[in-house]
């Protein structure tokens, strides 16, 4: 075939609608940390043709890490005997390429650690469940550098601990100590020294901090155990404060960002709202007990919000406007979401059916169920080079798309 004419095939492959184009999930809630996937999905009927499972590992943590994926590699914080066990896995074969191992001796506490591990240029940062902090490379596992956040700023572990992720901005690595005005912290995520500290010194919930921008003002947004709280990105400062108050201080799902709006939500008594922030203000717009999701954070779709409820684990579609409910769906206990090229993927949290249906504030849409692993599932799925990946307590599944 004349070159001209490959060239010509090539591109219109490129551009059908059934080829998946590949991207990493290299942090928690994915590439543009909004729990939604950029590729393309192409077999959106699981009725006819569930998705096949190409690999399936053991895991030893008896929790809710999450995975991130980046350079061909899967990464998870895992746990054996003593020790928390950061690996990487090749994503083609479910084989570890490499195990980093640090100690963790106490006694689980629902598992071991649960945040996703980061990966930034040739970096990983993974934080277990003590504040320990370990920033690794990519390649080779090598710890480059490490500091124990619950220690050095003198922390508040939440009643679960640690769970959030560690947030990447520009130069800066983003965490929640919760100690004497270290509510949030800044470190250099070349060399972990400390840039700032603030925020107040409240206890920290379990979110991962999102950025912010208004007002010509850069802000980190994120929920401590009786609050939501914006801090300036420059230097720490409280920039404001609202109280959010539920059983047991469990603020789990993160937040939002919709220009200078932010969407919050929590389980335990409380419910959701939509906030209207300014450069050193917050205020509620709507708020609503419609939507309570325990700790699954919620997917932002086309002006409308879809997430996980108590008290029965509906999946729920509310309007973004005005809180209003378009639709319920009952069966999914305490899972998970991912979307994808106008799909939702979502865990029934209680007995591990991954169930696909369409992103539509019309009505709930099944399209088919799968159940790889079965049990308790509350690790929201994620979506890689297309492929499916999904855990239970004791048990991780990558499924072709």
């Amino acid at each position: 075939m004349h070159r001209l004419a490959i060239l010509l095939v090539l591109a219109v492959l490129c551009l059908s609608p059934g080829i998946v184009r590949g991207a990493d999930w290299p942090q928690f809630r994915g590439p543009n940390a909004d729990g939604i996937s950029p590729e393309k999905l192409a077999n959106k009927n699981w009725k006819q043709n569930p998705p096949k499972v190409l690999w399936k590992i053991p895991l030893g943590d008896d929790g809710y890490a999450g995975p991130s994926v980046a350079a061909g590699k899967l990464f998870i914080i895992d746990h054996k005997g003593n020790q928390d066990i950061v690996r990487a896995i090749d994503i083609k074969t479910g084989k570890d390429v490499w195990q980093f191992a640090y100690e963790d001796g106490e006694k689980p506490n629902y598992g071991f650690s649960r945040a996703t591990p980061v990966i930034n240029g040739n970096k990983v940062y993974a934080l277990g469940r003590l504040g320990v902090l370990n920033c690794l490379d990519v390649k080779t596992g090598k710890k480059l550098w490490s500091r124990n956040i619950c220690k050095e700023f003198d922390g508040k572990k939440p009643g679960w601990e640690y769970a959030m992720s560690p947030l990447v901005d520009g130069n800066k690595l983003i965490l929640c100590p919760g100690g004497p005005n270290a509510s949030v912290v800044a470190l250099d995520k070349n060399t972990g020294k400390t840039i700032w500290k603030g925020g107040g010194s409240d206890v920290p919930g379990y979110a991962t901090p999102v950025p912010l921008m208004t007002g010509g003002k850069k802000q980190y947004v994120t929920f401590t155990a009786v609050s939501l709280i914006g801090v300036d990105a420059n230097d720490g400062t409280l920039l404001w404060s609202i109280p959010w108050k539920t059983s047991y201080d469990i603020n789990a799902a993160t937040p939002i960002v919709l220009g200078s709006t932010v969407f919050a939500t929590s389980g335990y008594n409380h419910g959701c709202a939509l906030l209207d922030v300014s450069s050193d203000s917050a205020k509620i717009r709507w708020e609503t007990k419609d939507l309570a999701s325990r700790f699954s954070s919620p997917i932002y779709h086309q002006g409308h919000f879809y997430g996980i409820s108590e008290p029965g684990g509906d999946l729920v579609c509310i309007d973004g406007q005005t809180g209003s409910v378009k639709w319920k769906q009952p069966g999914f206990e305490f899972g998970g979401l991912v979307a994808i090229d106008g799909m939702l993927i979502a865990a029934d949290g209680k007995d591990g059916d991954i169930i696909m249906s369409k992103l539509s504030p019309d009505s709930y849409q099944e399209l088919g169920r799968t159940k790889p692993l079965g049990g308790q599932s509350w690790t929201a799925p994620i979506i890689s080079n297309g492929k499916l990946i999904v855990r239970n307590k004791t048990e991780l599944a990558c499924l072709a798309l």
